[in-house]
């Protein structure tokens, strides 16, 4: 059997898994006042104890971690569902809003002033020769005289 613990605000009630009797419960060492079935902790601190209860010769004991805090609020999963679901709602509108004005936008984009113009490709005439490697014309043959080819 296992105990029940319900946090709400500071308040933490611990349900003892025994039905039968008086119980007596135990938290972190002192016996409490109480001789109920459920035992309510007002203003716990969040700091870990020891919880027991016992009735006849049976004894049931825990280790009791709650964080607990003032102002926190209680959400059941239908809002966490529906703030989840909201949040995606808007997270798609705003993409798909960006999609269209920046579709609409690359139309734009190809008659700024900067762009050149999409007609047929002009052809490039080709690179300027580097002077140190053009190849031998009529009348310049002295420059390469001195090379001429050894009979081996």
């Amino acid at each position: 059997k296992e105990f029940l613990v319900e946090i709400s605000g500071t308040t933490v009630t611990v349900t003892c898994p025994l039905t039968e009797g008086s119980i007596a419960w135990e938290f972190s060492g002192t016996k409490a006042a109480s001789n109920e079935r459920k035992y309510v902790i007002e203003n716990h601190d969040s700091s870990p104890a020891n919880v027991s209860c016992s009735s006849g010769g049976k004894k049931y004991e825990m280790y009791l971690n709650a964080r607990v805090c003032t102002n926190c609020e209680e959400l059941d999963t239908l809002a966490v569902s529906g703030i989840i679901a909201a949040d995606l709602l808007i997270t798609f509108g705003v993409l798909i809003l960006v999609y269209y004005f920046s579709k609409d936008r690359k139309g734009r984009a190809s008659a700024s002033a900067g762009s050149r113009p999409r007609g047929q490709k002009m052809q490039r005439p080709p690179p300027v020769p580097n002077p140190d490697y053009e190849p031998i014309r009529k009348g310049q043959r002295e420059v390469y005289a001195g090379l001429e080819s050894r009979g081996f």
